[in-house]
């Protein structure tokens, strides 16, 4: 039987780290993105990510599961891997050229919302309460103004109309392999994020072969960007991803996706010398109510303990 969610003091440091590191994740993307073609950068970041893993995977006895895991197990392991990167990635890369960038953000914000009634079904310990779930819409509202009029308006593409559902798609794909890896019997931290490295590698390697034709040959700059987001925001990410889901629980672990859009537009404004939005109190402040309201109990938890 999976075990309650235990939301500690690290718990909250791992998920700001998270948002933290994917909120810079797209300005370093657009720098790669000179150099190299979308799906080969994808392909690149995971496949350079899936070697450093099985490389410390390796040096750790490659543990994986407690005790031997049935076929179903495996079965399921293969469709988390799927989700949690490759497929992801595919749907984004494909949807992000008839969307705007704002839709795209705010489907990635709807994550949350899709897995609070996936988990209150399928994970003990996550029931959805009223007061969670008005805390992630209000948090929800707060990334929609955030990004503003982008939200929902037209692309005028001839394809929005997929390109949108491909967003939502990916949304879904990050929600159900959440709950789903947190289903999983006891496995070992490492090895898990190695398998769902692993896994994605094998289908977006040969999915941008496919669409794109052989890799094209990067410059120096390029390889060492690919290198880093190969490193930090995706296996480094990824393993944090693991332990909070396991740990903390799926519902938990989407507060990343609030974060992410704050970070994004707040590293633009440091790095890139880019406008910050009159709305971005105003965002932060419903952003940090949700996150209040739907973490209550956790919070009052963590201040007694401290």
């Amino acid at each position: 039987m999976t075990p309650a969610p235990q939301i500690t003091a690290a718990s909250w440091l791992m998920v700001a780290v998270l948002g933290l590191t994917w909120g810079g994740t797209f300005m370093v993307t657009e720098i790669a993105l000179e150099g190299i073609t979308p799906f080969w950068l994808a392909a690149g970041r995971i496949g350079f990510a899936a070697l450093l893993m099985t490389a410390i995977w390796g040096a750790n006895g490659f543990a994986l599961f407690a005790a031997p895991a049935p076929a179903r197990i495996w079965r399921a392991a293969i469709v988390i891997g799927a989700l949690s990167s490759a497929v992801p990635f595919i749907l984004l890369a494909w949807g992000q050229q008839f969307v705007t960038s704002g839709f795209a953000g705010v489907s990635m914000a709807a994550v949350a919302l899709i897995v609070l009634p996936l988990a209150h079904f399928l994970v003990p310990g996550e029931r959805l309460t009223p007061r969670k779930a008005v805390g992630f819409v209000i948090g929800f509202v707060g990334v929609c103004i955030l990004i503003g009029g982008q939200a929902f308006t037209s692309s005028g593409a001839a394809l929005e109309t997929p390109g949108r559902i491909a967003c939502l798609g990916a949304a879904s794909c990050y929600a159900i392999s959440s709950v789903l890896m947190r289903r999983l019997p006891p496995v070992d931290t490492i090895g898990l994020a190695t398998v769902l490295l692993l896994i994605g590698a094998c289908i977006v390697l040969p999915a941008a072969l496919i669409v794109e034709g052989p890799p094209p040959l990067p410059g120096t700059k390029t390889l060492w960007v690919i290198v880093f987001l190969g490193l930090v925001p995706t296996a480094a990410a990824n393993l944090l991803r693991v332990r909070v889901v396991r740990t903390a629980g799926p519902v938990f672990m989407t507060l990343v996706n609030y974060q992410v859009p704050v970070w994004s537009v707040v590293l633009g404004a440091v790095f890139l010398a880019e406008p910050l939005p009159p709305s971005l109190l105003w965002a932060m402040a419903l952003i940090l109510t949700g996150v209040g309201l739907s973490q209550y109990g956790a919070l009052t938890r963590l201040f007694r303990r401290s």
